[in-house]
């Protein structure tokens, strides 16, 4: 990893220089002008992050230091050339900007299996502190935040540092951080779903295929979906709620577990992570509403409009910045038809696929009719055998790892200063738009 860590520095000082004189020369440069609904409805068309791992483009989708998830897929390196990218391989894209060789993702999968048994004993009673019918999210922060009396960041912070060196003790943070979250989701799904029956990390597997089989699926199909899944999910550009919560808790110079932390919670919200959970219980109220396991084009038709009648969403389906199909969706679908074809949740989630956009678009009331990523994940981990709903979340947090935490690196890399947006209250827009306040 030293070689790794060298040539990352290297590169961070040299976009570190850039930064400075972007600033220092054109500073003054008018980005755009915001008007009242920009600020008022979630600010979702202001740039105000810097983010370099990853962007997301409403009519292609998510590009990774500008690769697309198809393109991901053929470069990235694999175990097998049938299989699935490896995500240390992702990790390395977006945090060096270039795509790795097969000797550098074996070295990063290597050093995070090796960082992976030095969990201390505590962080495990921790957890079991915690009722067993607690949220699993709840049990996964309340592990991160365990882990941070290990913190390297805040013990060199405390020790004194220059701020151009805090990149170092955050990337040592970051890494223990990656490697152990695997071992902490799996034990937590073996502590709630199957009564305490651990299964020890096997340093021979890769971190995806490590965490299928310390959750205690051990074939090559579900590394492959694990594997497919946690590049997938890895990141989402900076606005997102998981990784700006990270990044703004980062830019008070928290520690990694504290900011990582902070994202967690975000992502366990029914708006963001937990949707892949709102989407498996919609379908199943499905299935009961039409007293089957296949229902028909109609009756999709009739329980959407139903559930829009009763004031909700059809979870699944929009997106705040996509005005397309999900590229994500659609790499699952193409597994779930390679793999799993007959399974009944994927055939309810491709009719569901058949109906939805169209039935949407005639409402009109959607500027984006077509499915998410959450769509299908949970009805492709089900059909695997990973039936508990509730860890779905767990795994999207094990993947938003890489993105939100390689980002973070570079915030220490780029010395980014404390984040600190002005408010204004009701009567201030108010005044701006030329209405009375009475």
């Amino acid at each position: 990893m030293e070689e790794i860590k060298k040539k990352l520095h290297a590169k961070g000082l040299e976009r570190h220089e850039m930064l400075k004189k972007l600033i220092k020369d054109h500073g003054d440069v008018v980005l755009q002008q915001t008007t009242i609904d920009m600020v008022l409805s979630g600010q979702k068309s202001i740039v105000a992050l810097l983010t370099d791992t990853s962007k997301l483009d409403p009519e292609e989708g998510i590009r990774f230091k500008g690769f697309s998830i198809p393109e991901l897929q053929q470069k990235l390196p694999r175990l097998h050339p049938e299989g699935e990218p490896l995500p240390e391989g992702l990790f390395y894209l977006m945090l060096m900007g270039e795509i790795p060789s097969h000797a550098e993702v074996k070295t990063i999968s290597y050093d995070l299996a090796r960082r992976a048994h030095h969990i201390p004993q505590y962080v495990f009673d921790v957890i079991d502190a915690v009722p067993k019918d607690a949220h699993p999210m709840i049990q996964l922060n309340t592990a991160i935040l365990a882990m941070s009396t290990q913190s390297h960041f805040r013990k060199a912070y405390e020790e004194g540092m220059d701020k151009k060196d805090f990149w170092e003790p955050m990337f040592e943070g970051v890494m223990d951080l990656i490697a152990r979250l695997p071992v902490i989701a799996a034990y937590i799904y073996r502590r709630v779903f199957h009564r305490g029956q651990y299964i020890d990390i096997n340093p021979s597997l890769d971190w995806a295929g490590n965490l299928a089989y310390m959750m205690g699926y051990d074939t090559d199909a579900v590394k492959r979906l694990m594997r497919l899944y946690m590049v997938i999910h890895a990141d989402h550009e900076g606005g997102n709620v998981s990784a700006h919560a990270t990044h703004l808790v980062g830019s008070a110079l928290s520690n990694p577990y504290y900011s990582f932390a902070a994202g967690m919670n975000g992502l366990a919200g029914p708006l963001h992570g937990m949707a892949n959970q709102e989407v498996m219980h919609w379908i199943d109220k499905l299935l009961l509403f039409s007293e089957s396991c296949c229902p028909t084009k109609d009756q999709i038709k009739e329980f959407a409009l139903k559930t829009i009648s009763d004031g909700q969403v059809i979870p699944g389906y929009g997106h705040a910045v996509l005005r397309k199909t999900d590229p994500r969706f659609t790499v699952q679908l193409e597994f779930a038809n390679k793999y799993v074809p007959d399974a009944p949740y994927i055939k309810v989630v491709r009719d569901i696929y058949e109906v939805m956009p169209g039935f949407l678009d005639d409402l009109g009331k959607v500027k984006n009719p077509y499915p998410n990523v959450d769509a299908i994940s949970g009805a492709l981990l089900t059909s695997f055998g990973i039936t508990e709903h509730p860890i779905y979340t767990v795994l999207f947090g094990v993947s938003r790892s890489m993105g939100v935490l390689s980002s973070l690196i570079w915030d220490r890399l780029y010395q980014l200063p404390l984040e600190r947006p002005s408010s204004q209250p009701l009567e201030w827009f108010m005044k701006k738009a030329g209405m009375d306040i009475k």
